[in-house]
């Protein structure tokens, strides 16, 4: 037995923070349904990146990666916590770490935030990690752990009573643990309390019930989210062992982003239903926080890496990545003060940010270019893509007019031969793109990215004809929203559209 050393007594602890950094990590993957590695090897940037991207592309493989990820991280933690078997613990650490560093290494291409956590250069909290579970290695603490119980079990004398004596069950615990002396037996068993205090930090967090009572819970308060009815019963929608493939993914500026983008205008409550007053409501209800991080977690499955939302949504975003979630997020920069949505924005670690559409209508109209080019010279200033959106051509064409050459350009594109689209009234609100052919001659000269939203006209276009009126026009991404039930079906629209007879007019810029 290992000798009881005060000055092991920060090495332990040093472990045993490790071990719970890892065992947490692994729970919100295994709570919270839809969590994938796919979309985070699918955009890996380092000397593995072909390896990772191959392996995101067989849905078999990404299965299995994943189950390795979740229980490797639980059972390195809960080793290193317990302090069993923690030399070969800490190497397994050291192996895993390594895979993730390498997937994106901070070495001297920009930093991409959303995709980080902060500003690296070689030197990120992988590598500090890293080196600990070396130290750990080398110094492993054993008296504070359960390995120093078993180094004591080889070494009692055989011939001792207790030690040829068969431990059963209705004998008390020092004669089922053999000869330790109480300090010795209370101090191997250090890292026992910390998992009981994970344990009970998690069931504080995430609630105290089961995911079923959860779930009829919520249909219980939410009785204008769930309703039980047979419709409701009978639904079915397309499951992620569907999905076809992964996306292929484009850059603007150093992000790598999905060509298909997910709109966060529906977990806003922002439907444009127009008439339908009730809708946006009814939306917002859905999307309870649970279910945006389902949402999330799904589209991050499905090689959906990007979101593109208003600021108001930051938070929830910033709790989904503190409980495991990697998607980053492209800020509108929405709101009465576009500089201090900007600011928001990036302080909440938005991978790009951009003038909303609306707001940049209405600056063009009140001859603000000034205000524009200051919202964009902060956004680069921070070392991100600054963009600019619009829903009328004529703000694109007065912002090159004027010099404002953005990262990117966010712009309304849908054809308007559908039913309730009446481009000749000024009252109209069923129009989001009143030039559609004339917009898509415009860009068809830009040489910066386009990301094209609005491309189903809020719901009067199937997803089908819009998404390939989009890219066939020009457009380098597309933003939708999307339900939870609608990721797997629109992700796999998208991959036949890119994949089969894309007849483009414009060159992609990303």
């Amino acid at each position: 037995m290992p000798s009881l050393d005060r000055r092991e007594i920060p090495l332990a602890l040093l472990r045993i923070l490790i071990g719970w950094h890892f065992f947490y990590e692994a729970l919100p993957k295994l709570i919270y349904p839809g969590w994938s590695s796919a979309g985070y090897l699918q955009n890996s940037t380092g000397p593995l990146a072909p390896l990772y991207q191959a392996i995101s592309s067989s849905p078999a493989w990404i299965q299995t990666v994943d189950l390795l990820n979740i229980f490797g991280l639980l059972l390195i933690g809960l080793a290193l916590m317990t302090g069993l078997f923690t030399r070969y613990a800490a190497a397994a650490g050291i192996a895993l770490l390594g895979l993730y560093y390498f997937a994106y290494p901070p070495w001297f291409a920009p930093a991409l935030s959303g995709v980080s956590e902060g500003s690296y250069l070689i030197v990120n909290k992988n590598v500090v990690e890293l080196a600990a579970l070396a130290v750990v290695i080398a110094f492993p603490a054993a008296a504070f752990g359960l390995d120093g119980w078993l180094s004591r079990r080889k070494t009692a004398p055989a011939d001792t009573a207790a030690a040829a004596e068969t431990p059963t069950l209705d004998k008390p615990l020092p004669a089922i643990l053999g000869p330790l002396p109480r300090r010795q037996l209370i101090t191997s068993l250090t890292g026992v309390p910390f998992v009981g205090a994970l344990v009970f930090a998690v069931l504080k967090k995430h609630g105290w019930k089961s995911l079923e009572e959860v779930h009829l819970d919520n249909r219980a308060k939410r009785k204008d989210t769930f309703v039980s009815s047979a419709t409701v019963r009978s639904f079915q929608f397309t499951s992620r062992r569907d999905l076809r493939g992964s996306l292929p993914a484009g850059k603007i500026g150093n992000v790598p982003i999905s060509r298909l983008i997910l709109g966060g205008n529906l977990m806003g409550g922002w439907a444009h239903a127009r008439d339908l007053i009730y809708v946006s409501k009814l939306v917002k209800a859905y999307h309870h926080r649970d279910k945006i991080f389902e949402t999330l977690a799904l589209a991050e499955s499905c090689s959906v890496n990007t979101i593109l939302t208003n600021p108001a949504l930051c938070e929830v975003i910033n709790d989904y990545w503190r409980n495991g979630g990697k998607i980053q997020f492209i800020s509108d920069c929405g709101g009465k003060d576009v500089m201090e949505m900007t600011r928001k924005s990036i302080d909440r670690g938005a991978c790009a940010c951009y003038i909303q559409g609306g707001v940049a209508d209405r600056l063009v109209e009140e001859g603000k270019f000034d205000l524009m080019a200051q919202t964009m010279e902060l956004v680069r200033r921070n070392g991100l893509p600054a963009g600019i959106g619009a829903h009328s051509l004529k703000t694109v064409q007065a912002a090159v007019e004027r010099g404002l050459i953005p990262d990117f350009w966010m712009k309304t594109l849908h054809h308007t031969d559908y039913w309730s689209a009446k481009p000749n009234e000024k009252q109209c609100d069923n129009i989001w793109c009143e030039q559609p052919v004339e917009t898509a001659a415009f860009m068809r000269e830009r040489k910066e990215p386009w990301i094209a939203f609005k491309v189903m006209a809020a719901g009067a276009i199937t997803p089908k004809v819009g998404f390939r009126y989009a890219f066939e026009n020009g457009a380098d991404f597309v933003c939708a929203g999307m339900y939870d039930f609608q990721i797997v079906d629109d992700v796999n629209l998208a991959l036949e559209i890119l994949n089969k007879g894309l007849a483009r007019n414009r060159e992609w810029r990303a």
